[in-house]
């Protein structure tokens, strides 16, 4: 009887380039840098003209390859649940266009002084039994240069809160050198300062505080060795291109941020910003598969403007790459998803709240700790 035999053609070195050419060809720029990103690992040297071709990408494709490098790099269903807490409201001496805690604004927001130490903690306490496992701390300060007294009341509450067992983060304006290390040795996970658009557009809604004033923040708290989560805002009334050239400064930076939260303004009457158009989901879903695509190991999270999204909107960014919300009342001074509402979200989509992690050097120190006292 005659045996029919198949042969595996031969993949030769040309063959395969054919093949990489014509699958490029017929494919997005998502899907193609997707497949680099998973095969290769995090990169810092993205051209403004490759992520700008990730962003264009069809929504589709967005969706799905930033699934893909999700799957890759993260648990898939965890999501990190953060609250955001404004120990210290108004007064704002900056001109942020945006925020209604700015001095310069008629927004209706009266200045308050810094929280007491037994208000903030009450306040960590019950977002912890509400399932979050890091408490943000804002104040509305240009920096914190002459304010020594609350500086070190903060430097408490973050020794506090820490020792509730969750990760602590700060937003408090700029920093000098020494205030990142008090910090660090407090205990503080992560410093929030936010780039918040891309340095082009950036004169048109901030003039009080220049963009390498912020760099120089991030640069610090990175020395520090404190995470650095840093995003930015859309919805300012930037052009596509801004959005872009804000992720390029963050996908370049020499370690990317550890967390990036990606904001939707929420106008506010009587900001010089209050008649802007509402964010649109899929302007979203565009950046935050673009940065989990740049940026595969950071928490994308979706943060302000997340109250405007239904839970289908909701599960269309989880599913793109965003894995930490904020989550409570409110967001600062704006409206926010509270616990309730969340909790139901994540039920009904399956998800997992992502257990508290904090630097290796903390974990080491501990271990030393042990092994020294026998």
């Amino acid at each position: 009887m005659l045996k029919l035999r198949f042969v595996r053609p031969r993949l030769t070195p040309s063959i395969l380039v054919l093949r990489y050419c014509s699958y490029s060809s017929s494919s997005s720029a998502a899907a193609v840098q997707a497949e680099r990103t998973i095969n290769e690992g995090p990169r810092n040297n993205w051209t403004r003209e490759e992520i700008k071709s990730i962003y264009d990408s069809p929504i589709l494709d967005l969706i799905f390859y930033g699934a893909k490098v999700h799957r890759h790099a993260h648990n898939f269903r965890e999501v990190q649940q953060c609250t955001l807490l404004s120990i210290k409201t108004g007064g704002c001496s900056e001109d942020c266009a945006y925020c209604p805690q700015s001095s310069r604004y008629d927004t209706g927001l009266k200045a308050q002084k810094l929280m007491n130490k037994e208000a903030v903690l009450q306040k960590a306490k019950k977002a912890k039994e509400a399932g979050s496992t890091r408490f943000c701390m804002g104040a509305a300060w240009r920096d914190t240069v002459g304010r020594k007294t609350n500086f070190n009341q903060i430097l408490e509450y973050v020794k506090e809160i820490r020792d509730m067992g969750m990760e602590v983060c700060c937003t408090l304006g700029m920093l000098e050198k020494q205030q990142a290390l008090e910090l660090k040795k407090a205990g503080l996970t992560a410093y929030n300062h936010n780039l918040d658009t891309s340095r082009e557009y950036y004169p048109s809604i901030i003039t009080t505080r220049s963009y390498d004033e912020r760099l120089q923040t991030l640069q610090f708290v990175r020395e520090a060795g404190i995470n650095v989560c840093s995003g930015g805002i859309i919805g300012l009334g930037e052009a596509e291109e801004d959005r872009v050239g804000l992720l390029h400064t963050l996908a370049t930076l020499p370690t990317h941020p550890e967390s990036v939260p990606i904001n939707a303004l929420v106008a506010v009457k009587g900001t010089p910003l209050e008649d802007q158009k509402p964010v649109e989901i899929w302007e979203m879903i565009r950046m935050i598969a673009t940065a989990r695509m740049v940026m595969p190991n950071a928490m994308v999270r979706l943060s302000a403007g997340r109250v405007r999204f239904s839970i289908p909107e909701q599960a269309l960014c989880f599913l793109a790459g965003a894995n930490s919300i904020f989550t409570g009342e409110k967001l600062l001074t704006t409206p926010n998803n509270n616990f309730d509402a969340d909790q139901l979200m994540f039920k009904m989509l399956g998800l997992i709240p992502k257990a508290p992690s904090f630097p290796h050097d903390e974990a080491d120190d501990c271990h030393e700790v042990a092994s020294s006292s026998g």
